[in-house]
């Protein structure tokens, strides 16, 4: 999709710049929030499908946890080494076709089963996005501004989660969730027509030159980036402990019509309301002030993190603690989704600084998997399995009491960060020293 701008590498008055990829940024974006409203149809409507497939919380637990997250996150890196060895916006447009088909599929589901079979394959399309995206990103966007190219291609999870809740609150009683789902198939194979007329800013290998590395170099790089930079594995590290409890509130539907009494439709309208609002603030504020503070500050962008969750984590746990309808209460739902969306810009951008120029998606893939096998997956597993074990001990509030434990150990998050933003600047420095 050529957007009249100026090719990346092409130079002002001597000076080396990148492209403003003000088209491809939004087409990604917009591209991210559909992934994100498929992503999360099962939260979105759990209050719905759940009592119709009279599933355990056991089973919804696995369901948005390692059912999925195990097939999304190991694709994922496949898909990031894939990406960094072929035609990008095709690879995506392919993606797309293959979650959309399988976003219908899962509409017919009937029980744990019939539902698990999509879901999990739905997981190796949505897994070249992220990859790909942040790759063809890194291309056009300079460094200096690539925290706010990243908070912004992430808007797409608030705004996603936001429109997936809200589909929920207002179509969900109208038309039901199957239909919900058949129609979210159809959108995505247009927008998977879309990338077919993007063009790959890398330039096209001759065919009398040889072939690029293979997937042995792709993981040997990847090997050596998390070798040769501790601030990368600490920012991995802290990605991983802020989605334990991302992973946790994928419990958030059920617990605000269980233990805080508000009607399913209802709930699902004023948080998808929240989620959009506040999360599309704190990518904008994870983006600018990001880029503002690797700027400025002696230290890197996680350190910006590591300062906001020490904020941050005491209203989390007073909210879960807080009668519906307090002002707390409505502070508290909407920080928390502000302090997530603020989390992507400056991680995502360190991992893109820190990464090797010839595998960034390589790189960013493995983050991904990470974040969902390991932080998704413990977070959304265990809390389902803390649920209904703290319901079978007769506990009043088993929602609330699995959260809080989750919440608790994302903070271990804080000093991944902290020590992360301190050795960035250090790590990226030797880097570009070592050529």
């Amino acid at each position: 999709m050529s957007t009249g701008e100026t090719p990346a590498g092409a130079t002002v008055a001597g000076t080396a710049v990148k492209a403003a990829p003000y088209g491809l940024l939004a087409l990604l974006t917009i591209t991210n929030a559909l992934n994100m409203v498929d992503r999360n149809l099962l939260g979105s409507f759990a209050n719905f499908l759940k009592p119709e497939l009279h599933l355990t919380d056991t089973e919804y637990g696995l369901l948005t946890g390692l059912v999925f997250l195990v097939f999304y996150a190991v694709a994922g890196l496949f898909m990031g080494m894939l990406a960094d060895l072929t035609h990008r916006p095709r690879l995506i447009a392919g993606a797309i076709a293959l979650w959309s088909l399988l976003t219908a599929a899962s509409g017919a589901a009937r029980g744990f089963v019939s539902l698990a079979i999509p879901r999990a394959l739905i997981g190796i399309g949505e897994s070249a996005l992220t990859p790909t995206a942040m790759s063809l990103l890194a291309d056009r966007v300079s460094s200096a501004r690539m925290g706010l190219a990243a908070g912004i291609y992430y808007m797409g999870v608030p705004l996603g989660a936001g429109l997936g809740l809200l589909l929920a609150g207002y179509l969900g009683p109208v038309i039901g969730w199957r239909n919900c789902f058949f129609g979210l198939g159809a959108v995505g194979m247009l927008v998977s027509l879309a990338f077919l007329f993007v063009r790959e800013p890398r330039p096209k290998r001759a065919a009398h030159l040889p072939k690029g590395p293979g997937f042995a170099v792709q993981l040997g790089q990847l090997v050596v980036a998390l070798k040769r930079s501790p601030a990368l594995a600490a920012t991995i590290a802290g990605g991983v402990f802020v989605h334990i409890a991302v992973g946790a509130a994928q419990f958030d539907q059920l617990w605000f019509v269980a233990e805080r009494g508000f009607e399913k439709a209802e709930i699902a309208r004023l948080a998808g309301y929240i989620t959009i609002v506040a999360g599309v603030a704190g990518n904008l504020f994870g983006g600018f002030i990001g880029d503002w503070w690797h700027r400025h500050m002696k230290t890197g962008r996680p350190m910006l993190l590591a300062f906001l969750m020490l904020a941050v984590v005491p209203f989390a746990i007073a909210y879960r603690l807080t009668p519906a309808g307090s002002p707390l209460f409505y502070f508290g739902m909407g920080l928390g989704v502000f302090q997530l969306a603020a989390f992507y810009g400056p991680t995502f951008s360190t991992v893109q600084e820190l990464a090797p120029d010839g595998a960034r998606a390589t790189v960013t893939g493995f983050y991904i998997l990470c974040l969902n096998v390991i932080g998704l997956g413990i977070g959304n597993t265990g809390a389902g399995w803390a649920i209904d074990h703290f319901r079978s001990a007769g506990m009043a509030q088993p929602y609330t009491a699995s959260v809080l434990v989750f919440i608790c150990i994302s903070a271990l998050a804080i000093p991944c960060f902290f020590l992360a933003g301190r050795w960035s600047k250090r790590d990226r420095a030797a880097i570009e020293a070592a050529g």
